[in-house]
């Protein structure tokens, strides 16, 4: 049993919109901290509000952004909740909808109309699969500690797949799997509009269909057993499928298992994750192309491939179909301690800082001298992660470190107003600033976050501070 302290209340928004449907959540978690370790934690997160999935709007070809607009505020007004009042709001567009043209500035909108808005990505594969595996079985990794899972989220342009043990996810992958890839009239077969990746596994197939025909079912079956097979070859590891110029194609993220750690249960989540669940638990699905794709077909078939199902009884994750906003909600930010150095409040939310390295706590002049090379050729600001390794530094260390971040940003001649960023894993982050900023003597823009877990990802969001608490979001992870 945790023994948690304090208790602020905070509200988070995730916002998810797919290839086949957008959905919303508002849940509101408690800004507390153990009384035993002091960290502070989002902890009993509880779910205000579950927005009705709906299609996501698109017009001619493009994301409908008004239609999106209206969509948010009525999400809102739903739930009587103020954007202003939110402690952070994540957005993510994935699958097909974010290869459109508009898709960052559809993000760019978003982050307007929700204010510290911390994830505004498009198109970021391995963070959606974290994200989903997150969402969708953390809590049953945690409990079954000892057994590998890989969970697969299909939707309808990709299927994300991350490797986890014990709650952490080790490894994600992205391929341009899912079950919209070709676009029918509801409750038939006629073809109504082909993805770039669905032409090319027609092509593949040897299918010459067009908009306007219909797929046979030798044909639609050709086109799902494709998508079993690459669903079992990134279930095995096995690389060769892949090597084919089709697979090259559809692999985004590569998926590399971990070495030696064989024997993960599959699970699933994603709009055809859910069928999938539904069918194997004897539950009706909806008529032919029900929803204008192959989700049904996919879901169907994969519940036809022992090996891919042979888990499903027995581990059955917590949110499927909206595995992803959970996962974004509820998982992907991260609180600050409560010893930050933060000289200049004002200078947040900071957005799109690039981690430019990943440094020991003990690294040398030389090696900070680099890094802070590395940063300045980011316009907008850059962030360092100096990692302990479980090893709290003592406080001799602070300050010899202290003394090395002196030297180095003096040597670099970093801009007054330039923001850098250093992210910590132990709560040092005042008494570094101090020392490495001779005690607020140096111009240097620095802004030091303590106490914020390790995250393999390439950039970093940080949101407004609230009771002297600084919400963070990673994403771009690898």
């Amino acid at each position: 049993m945790q023994a948690i302290t304090g208790g602020a209340p905070v509200l988070l928004l995730g916002l998810d919109f797919g290839s086949t449907t957008s959905s919303a959540l508002i849940a509101q978690a408690s800004l507390s901290s153990h009384c035993v370790t002091g960290r502070m934690a989002l902890n009993e997160p509880r779910v205000l509000f579950r927005g009705d999935p709906v299609f996501t709007p698109f017009r001619n070809e493009i994301i409908d952004e008004d239609a999106i607009g209206n969509l948010i505020q009525d999400w809102l007004e739903q739930a009587g909740i103020d954007s202003r009042s939110l402690f952070s709001g994540g957005v993510i567009i994935t699958g097909l909808a974010a290869r459109r043209h508009n898709a960052q500035a559809l993000a760019n909108l978003v982050g307007q109309l929700i204010g510290n808005a911390l994830v505004t990505r498009a198109n970021d594969g391995g963070l959606e699969s974290w994200l989903a595996f997150m969402g969708s079985c953390s809590a049953l990794s945690r409990f079954h500690r000892q057994q590998p899972l890989l969970n697969l989220d299909i939707g309808g342009g990709t299927t994300n797949a991350a490797w986890g043990l014990d709650g952490n996810v080790l490894a994600s992958g992205c391929h341009f799997i899912g079950a919209r890839h070709l676009q029918f009239e509801p409750g038939s077969y006629r073809i109504r509009e082909v993805s770039e990746f669905g032409q090319a596994l027609l092509q593949h197939l040897t299918i010459t269909k067009v908009p306007g025909q219909v797929l046979v079912p030798a044909e639609r079956d050709a086109v799902v057993g494709w998508y079993t097979d690459a669903l079992l070859a990134i279930a095995e590891g096995d690389r060769a499928f892949f090597a084919s110029p089709l697979g090259r194609l559809t692999e985004q993220l590569p998926l590399a298992l971990p070495q030696g750690q064989g024997g993960a249960a599959l699970t699933f989540s994603g709009g055809v994750g859910e069928l999938l669940y539904r069918h194997l638990q004897g539950e009706p699905l909806p008529g032919t192309t029900f929803y204008g794709d192959l989700g049904i077909d996919l879901a169907l078939a994969i519940a036809r491939q022992p090996r891919l199902v042979r888990d499903t009884t027995r581990l059955v994750p917590e949110n499927r179909g909206r595995a992803t906003v959970y996962g974004l909600t509820l998982h992907n930010t991260e609180i600050s301690g409560s010893t930050l150095f933060l000289p200049q409040p004002q200078v947040l939310p900071l957005k799109d800082l690039p981690i430019v390295a990943r440094l020991p706590i003990d690294a040398s002049v030389r090696q900070l001298n680099d890094a802070l090379g590395l940063a300045l050729g980011s316009r907008d600001g850059a962030c360092l992660q100096l990692l302990d390794g479980g090893q709290p530094p003592g406080l001799e260390q602070v300050r010899q470190l202290g003394s090395r971040l002196s030297r180095a940003l003096e040597a670099a001649r970093t801009p007054a107003q330039w923001p850098l960023v250093l992210l910590l894993e132990s709560n040092i982050g005042k008494v570094l600033g101090n020392y490495a900023t001779d005690w607020g003597r140096s111009p240097c823009n620095l802004i030091v976050i303590d106490e914020v877990r390790e995250r393999s990802a390439h950039f970093i969001n940080l949101g407004k501070p609230h009771q002297h608490i600084v919400p963070v979001a990673f994403y771009g992870v690898h």
